[in-house]
């Protein structure tokens, strides 16, 4: 098939100096190669001059074969690049806490089903660390809310939107509301969320003119949930993370919404190893299917 290669690469750059010089050749070796495929063919290819090279009428009939030929032949290369890479693949993946424990368990789960021996590596983070890890080459994609400063220069796969809700011990005084207005959150100590670079509740309160009265800062979804069945504070949460969660605390929508948006981020997603192509992928197709309240 080598020959074959050579032989539209010459084509391609019209010589066969430069052929042989971008195929790591010598000229003599890609003179050579021609040679075989005409005399293997029994036609002429090609007319050398002082110009260049150019088809025979052998050669033109031949081309849109050859070139069929080796577009197959690298299908196949591909596709067994592919075999392998889901055969043995690692794929690194950045994620806040309510994505690894609330879709990622029953997701790798399905993908291993089909892809045993494929391993997963995950590195926790939050909206500013994960833009940091996929650029640093520590994971090859990662869960981000695509509107954060961090993810300029990225590319995005926009995944799902969802929605925050107030969180209040179950004896709280506004406890039995259907709807809290962030106004009358303001009053009450606030246990805050650590999301990096952007936190969408407090974004909404700074929005309306409203600064919270931070009591403490926790960086993970259980103790935020300890310390506000605790009576410590309040808090607002992505309803996503309150999944599965056997607190004495009420969760309440708030009014305004407070939305929240996820979406893949990657450097190129066509430069990702085989299998996190596929697992980004198969993820997509399994939207459906996951928890949809984000």
């Amino acid at each position: 098939m080598n020959r074959y290669i050579t032989f539209l690469k010459v084509l391609d750059l019209n010589s066969i100096t430069k052929a042989a010089e971008a195929l790591g050749y010598t000229q003599s070796a890609v003179s050579q190669m021609i040679q075989s495929l005409e005399k293997e063919l029994q036609l002429n290819l090609i007319r050398r001059s002082r110009n260049g090279v150019t088809l025979t009428d052998e050669g033109r009939k031949l081309l849109p074969s050859i070139e069929r030929a080796v577009n197959e032949y690298n299908r196949l290369l591909e596709k067994d690049r592919e075999i392998l890479g889901l055969e043995d693949g690692l794929i690194r993946i950045g994620t806040l806490s309510s994505y690894s424990s609330q879709w990622m368990p029953q997701i790798i789960r399905e993908f291993q089903e089909q892809y045993p021996r494929v391993k997963f590596r995950m590195r926790q983070g939050d909206y500013t660390t994960v833009p940091e890890y996929i650029r640093q080459g520590d994971v090859d994609f990662g869960f981000v809310n695509p509107d954060a400063e961090t993810v300029r220069g990225l590319e995005t796969i926009f995944i799902a939107e969802g929605s925050h809700s107030a969180i209040l011990p179950a004896g709280h005084r506004l406890a039995k509301r259907k709807r809290i207005d962030l106004k009358e959150l303001v009053t009450e100590p606030y246990i805050q969320l650590e999301t990096g670079c952007l936190s969408e509740p407090i974004e909404m309160f700074h929005k309306l003119g409203l600064e919270p009265q931070i009591e403490l800062r926790m960086h993970d979804n259980f103790s935020v949930c300890t310390m506000v069945e605790a009576g410590i504070g309040v808090s607002i949460m992505p309803n996503l993370a309150l999944r599965k969660m056997e607190f004495s605390i009420v969760s309440i929508p708030t009014r305004p919404e407070i939305k929240r948006k996820v979406a893949f981020a990657m450097k190129d997603k066509k430069a990702l190893p085989v299998a996190s192509r596929r697992f980004i992928d198969f993820f997509m197709s399994r939207i459906s299917e996951l928890p949809a309240n984000i």
